[in-house]
């Protein structure tokens, strides 16, 4: 393992209702881990993940895992992107997440949200308790978007991004320090779960 390769960060989308606001979200969350000089994203998109919700295995299910499946094992941290909806996080994204269990084992989880007068830290506390125990590491700054829609205008732009961008720089330059120092422990000590 050389320390100084750059992290693999996968970026899940959690949203897969129609006329979903996550894309805007998911796109500015890109920029920043694309100049963020060590992490080297990639997507994962619950709306294009076609997995069962009654975790039986399949040619359906073999499917849908063939193509996410890698991306969550390859990855040395992610960043989930999830709405609030009723308080929690979507369906979708707990069943992307109850698919896996290894891939997330002994790995730093960055959350970013987006809602309304909560900004979606609702269900930012409770995938903490998730990931808690698929023994994952949450980090704990995060990026809220309180009333989304309005914080981005019709071209997908911050209208002020200076309070996000240097929220994105924290939970970012955190999610690298966790990344570095578990893949560093994977690496020389297996995780025992």
């Amino acid at each position: 393992m050389n320390p100084a390769e750059p992290l693999k960060v996968t970026l899940v989308i959690g949203s897969n209702r129609h006329g979903r606001f996550g894309p805007v979200v998911a796109d500015w969350l890109l920029g920043h881990l694309d100049d963020h000089p060590d992490l080297v994203p990639r997507v994962v998109d619950v709306a294009a993940t076609d997995l069962p919700t009654t975790l039986a295995r399949g040619p359906r299910a073999a499917a849908a895992l063939a193509d996410v499946t890698p991306k969550l094992a390859e990855a040395d941290a992610f960043v989930v992107l999830t709405p609030e909806y009723n308080h929690s996080f979507p369906a979708g994204l707990k069943n992307l997440i109850d698919w896996h269990y290894a891939e997330w084992r002994a790995k730093p989880v960055a959350l970013a949200s987006y809602g309304g007068l909560s900004g979606g830290l609702r269900a930012v506390e409770h995938l903490r308790q998730v990931f808690a125990e698929l023994h994952a590491v949450t980090v704990r700054d995060t990026v809220s978007f309180h009333n989304a829609g309005a914080a981005f205008d019709d071209a997908g732009t911050l209208k002020d991004p200076s309070g996000p961008d240097a929220a994105a720089k924290v939970m970012l330059d955190q999610l690298a320090w966790w990344a570095r120092a578990l893949r560093e422990a994977r690496h020389t000590t297996p995780y025992a779960a």
